[in-house]
């Protein structure tokens, strides 16, 4: 009932396991309410060969990642990439004043 509760909404980061019991990580693409379940993109996984792509989840299978504050410029870095390919503005945005934030901070 995750879904409905509304814990879960597109663009959120999880984690799950897939019906072949692969562990994946990736975030929510879109989300049908009147299945339970989730497009996942898949940017982590055990199997390799399921990187990059788009897997369908139920939404008991699905855990929410808890929001981490990134503290290391390459972090930072590394997830401005990724929300580039990801083509998430709004993340991109965040991260970049992130990172502005952090080397004004290291400047003075």
């Amino acid at each position: 009932m995750k879904l409905f509760e509304g814990n879960l909404k597109v663009g959120d980061w999880v984690k799950g396991k897939s019906r072949d019991g692969e562990l994946i990580y990736g975030y929510i693409k879109t989300i049908n309410p009147s299945k339970k379940a989730a497009l996942i993109n898949v940017v982590k996984s055990d199997d390799e060969k399921m990187v990059g792509t788009t897997i369908g989840m139920m939404d008991e299978k699905i855990e929410k990642l808890p929001l981490q504050k990134t503290a290391h410029e390459e972090q930072i870095l590394s997830l401005i990439d990724l929300a580039l390919l990801t083509k998430d503005e709004a993340w991109f945005i965040e991260l970049t004043a992130e990172l502005k934030r952090l080397q004004d901070k290291k400047q003075g």
